[in-house]
């Protein structure tokens, strides 16, 4: 039996395939080594993320949750939902928010639920998978699994937006949350403390449909990253982690830059310095490879 157990919302980007299967993967490695066992929600469906601002309305988009958090509760009894995705668990820990201060959103959820034989009681946990290591297993113990310190790496430590604002990690600070350098420490690594850019929007969903303005975001992230002598950016937003790693060829022809910065997610980061090879870590999924992390995976 897992020391540790919770029902698992891997949402859709983490699928095979898809954009951040490494994160899935990578999560995986990390969980075994962690003795985490992470039942999957049967039959979970899409958060509905950005698209389900484009017009469904308030209430479709809060039951597709709703019925996430129902399966959970009828399915994984008692164990807390926890999600690896930013968004996953941004859009189904704010239905949970709004579903405990609007007792009429709580009723016409249910009775949609009901046509498929679900009822929603909310009252599980919402945890994103860094308040999981931060809270219920701790630094000290993930630093004493540590076989291959990250020595030499330094890695700026990318939050994004959506593991910081509105609901944030607890203790942490919405304008210098610290919780990314202190696992790169932790880890053996070098935390760039001084990266002024660990918060800042990399676009989102306007990557589609702005563009320029997206990049522009990007760049800054990027060139921030270099500046303070990085050697790879790691997050714990698989959006972050696709938008900031694949158009960096984009933003170089525009702004004549020439980045190749690395973007690897902090589980990652946990895989290699506990002795798993870069295959396990999933850095064979990235798009610009991690050199000096896979060379201290290879060691």
């Amino acid at each position: 039996m897992a020391k540790y157990e919770y029902s698992y919302y891997p949402g859709c980007s983490s699928q095979k395939g898809a954009s951040s299967s490494n994160l899935s993967r990578s999560v995986e490695t990390m969980c075994e080594e962690l003795d985490v066992k992470l039942n999957v929600i049967p039959d979970w469906n899409c958060c509905s993320a950005s698209i389900g601002y484009g017009g469904g309305g308030v209430l479709p988009r809060m039951t597709l949750s709703a019925r996430n958090i129902a399966l959970s509760e009828k399915h994984n009894v008692g164990q807390d939902i926890v999600a690896t995705c930013a968004a996953c668990w941004l859009a189904t820990k704010e239905a949970q928010e709004r579903f405990d201060h609007d007792g009429d959103l709580m009723a016409d959820t249910n009775k949609a639920l009901a046509e498929a034989g679900l009822k929603l009681e909310n009252k599980t946990k919402i945890r994103h998978m860094v308040e999981v290591l931060i809270e219920d297993i701790g630094y000290e113990q993930i630093g004493s699994g540590v076989k291959r310190p990250l020595e030499g790496l330094k890695v700026a430590g990318y939050v994004g937006c959506q593991t910081n604002r509105p609901f944030g990690i607890d203790g942490e600070s919405f304008e210098n949350p610290m919780y990314l350098d202190k696992l790169v420490d932790t880890l053996g690594g070098e935390s760039i403390k001084t990266y002024e850019k660990k918060v800042q929007c990399c676009g989102g969903a306007l990557a589609f449909s702005e563009p320029v303005k997206s990049q522009e975001m990007i760049h800054g992230i990027i060139e921030s990253a270099y500046d303070n002598g990085a050697d790879v950016i790691a997050t714990p937003c698989p959006l972050c982690q696709a938008n900031v790693e694949i158009y960096q060829d984009e933003i170089n022809a525009k702004y004549g830059s020439k980045f190749n910065m690395p973007v690897v997610y902090y589980s990652q980061l946990i895989d290699v310095a506990y002795g798993r090879n870069a295959k396990d870590a999933s850095l064979d999924g990235q798009i610009i490879k991690a050199k000096k992390l896979e060379d201290i995976a290879g060691k």
